[in-house]
């Protein structure tokens, strides 16, 4: 068991160096915004995880491999120390890209040596696993940590040019659910799930439907050209001094051109393709957008009882790589939806134990889930109890939009 764990382990960690591969050296340090981290810090930093986790908790005698990178990446435990400061990760010149990547292959040839020598370590499988599902999570902040940095820049670079997607035709239906008593969450006894999934419970909801499509491009325009950015009516009070304060008034990445609209992908910028979903978008533009539709998001309880008893969701296959949404299914992975659920804990919920605790209890305030996973989503990392969470004015992700409704 542990043997094939350290092969995951391994396969992961060379997917995260293949997503920088395409990178210029210059691309590494770019920090556009605060929320964005460099991707020379995404490294470091997925590397400090093990190193401070596992081999210098379950070896006290460890060293490590530089002292100095204990505050440069720790990104928020607080229990462990200090820590460089979020917003500031961009002025770290040093280490430098090629000693970041010496510091990820000597903790890997550690971590190996360490697997083999403590097989029996009653949290070692435990740890590497958690270890696994973290250097995914920011497989997938790293693509849209990099469409940030790349899409600062007035040349608007692409990060690729194999650009497979296609045009995809559709006709709305509703799923409908009766109302009654619905199981959702995870049980960790089970299979892995982070503390913030657990534990199952019971939750009661009237009868609902949610659509099996996607807001797209082309009906997200017709809110704009409604001017659904200038009703007052429509948003919430902190979403209408949101977009007043930032002057917003298109999705991020939009830019109109004369008559035209066009987006930024990583593909580089084209005109605005109508069918594909509308991504990067806030709750407040989605709240909005709702209420402009007559509709309302859906509840994360919702989502999740909609995934698991309609079997919609289709399976990620490896070889489908894409860069931005083209599907507008709502169960196809394509893109995270909003919920008007509040990051909240569930009954019951008990965080990891130990210096992980941090992980995600810390956050359950000010911030709302969104479900689906996405297309930067790697291949076996989502499920449907997982619950991501942002805060409301936050769209740099790569998020859109589902309605629901009631039935009764």
């Amino acid at each position: 068991m542990l043997e094939e764990q350290i092969h995951k382990f391994l396969e992961t960690r060379q997917q995260t160096e293949a997503i920088c591969s395409v990178l210029e050296t210059e691309d590494y340090v770019v920090q556009p915004m605060e929320e964005v981290s460099p991707p020379k810090w995404h490294l470091g930093h997925t590397t400090w995880f093990l190193e401070e986790l596992i081999l210098k908790k379950q070896n006290p005698a460890y060293q490590y491999h530089h002292p100095g990178y204990r505050k440069l990446f720790n990104s928020y435990y607080k229990g462990l120390g200090e820590h460089w400061v979020q917003g500031e990760r961009g002025r770290l010149s040093r280490p430098s890209v090629s000693e970041v990547y010496d510091y990820r292959k000597s903790v890997d040839d550690q971590i190996q040596e360490h697997c083999q020598s403590n097989a029996g370590h009653p949290s070692l499988e435990k740890m590497i696993e958690l270890a696994i599902n973290h250097e995914e999570q920011h497989q997938e902040l790293l693509l849209m940590d990099i469409k940030n940095i790349l899409g600062a820049n007035p040349l608007l670079p692409a990060y690729s040019s194999k650009d497979k997607r296609k045009k995809m035709a559709y006709e709305e239906k509703w799923i409908e659910f009766p109302e009654g008593v619905y199981s959702i969450g995870a049980d960790r006894n089970k299979s892995f799930a982070f503390d913030n999934e657990t534990p199952p419970h019971k939750v009661y909801l009237n009868s609902f439907a949610i659509s099996d499509h996607m807001i797209t491009n082309g009906e997200f325009l017709h809110f704009i050209q409604d001017k659904g950015y200038e009703q007052p009516k429509l948003w919430l009070s902190l979403g209408w001094d949101w977009i007043k304060q930032k002057n917003i008034q298109a999705p991020l990445y939009w830019q109109k051109k004369e008559k035209d609209w066009h987006e930024f992908t990583l593909y580089g910028e084209a005109p605005l393709e109508l069918s594909a979903p509308v991504t990067h978008i806030s709750y407040f533009e989605a709240d909005a957008f709702a209420r402009w539709m007559g509709l309302r998001l859906p509840t994360e309880a919702e989502f999740e009882i909609c995934e698991a008893e309609a079997g919609l969701r289709a399976h990620k296959n490896k070889s489908d790589t894409i860069y931005h949404p083209e599907n507008p299914k709502t169960f196809q992975s394509q893109l995270w939806c909003w919920t008007s659920s509040h990051y909240s804990p569930y009954p019951g919920f008990t965080p990891f134990e130990g210096e992980v605790q941090e992980y995600n209890g810390k956050f359950m305030c000010n911030q709302f889930i969104l479900r689906g996973g996405c297309f930067a989503t790697p291949a076996g990392h989502y499920r449907r109890t997982y619950r991501n969470f942002y805060g409301p004015d936050q769209r740099w992700m790569f998020s859109g939009i589902a309605l629901a409704r009631d039935l009764t």
